[in-house]
């Protein structure tokens, strides 16, 4: 069974939302960090990513495989092994200054062999793109666990069969 169960999304401000995910995985939080928060881990799952400062104010360029144009910020929260927070703007093709929102990663360790991963996505958008960011974070999540566990991330994409479930969930 996957560790990642569908989610909601929230208001924030007008055409601005929360999407929150709850991961819970059965690793120590300390196999984990390295995963949210490097190059290396953050490739195996999420995107091509530039992390060259470890700390609250460093820099940060997150570009994902498919080649679309990159997403650059700042660390915004840093606590080690606890709590990672970015705060990208959005690609050039956006305008200067686009805010893409932030994401942060709060891990809460579950004894000593668990973790719960709580998500944070703050951004804006239509509907639609909100309901394209909760399908692309769950299948996201879904790659991380297989990358932790040295399986093979899935193939094919489940983007449209998640996207038609939160889409109808929303509207239930």
């Amino acid at each position: 069974m996957s560790p990642v169960s569908h989610t909601t999304s929230t208001p924030h401000g007008p055409g601005r939302w929360d999407v929150r995910f709850e991961v819970h995985l059965p690793f120590a939080y300390e196999a984990l960090w390295p995963a949210l928060t490097t190059p290396q881990g953050l490739r195996g799952w999420l995107a091509e990513a530039e992390v060259p400062e470890h700390r609250l104010g460093g820099e940060v360029t997150l570009r994902r495989s498919d080649g679309a144009e990159a997403s650059t910020g700042r660390i915004t929260a840093w606590d080690v092994e606890r709590v990672a927070e970015y705060t990208l703007t959005a690609p050039e093709s956006a305008g200067p200054g686009a805010l893409r929102g932030r994401i942060r990663f709060h891990l809460e360790p579950v004894g000593t062999d668990s973790t719960v991963i709580r998500f944070l996505d703050e951004r804006g958008g239509s509907d639609e793109e909100r309901f394209d960011c909760l399908a692309d974070w769950h299948e996201r999540f879904e790659r991380l666990e297989a990358v932790l566990t040295g399986q093979p991330p899935p193939s094919g994409s489940r983007r449209e069969e998640l996207r038609a479930s939160y889409a109808a969930f929303s509207r239930a």
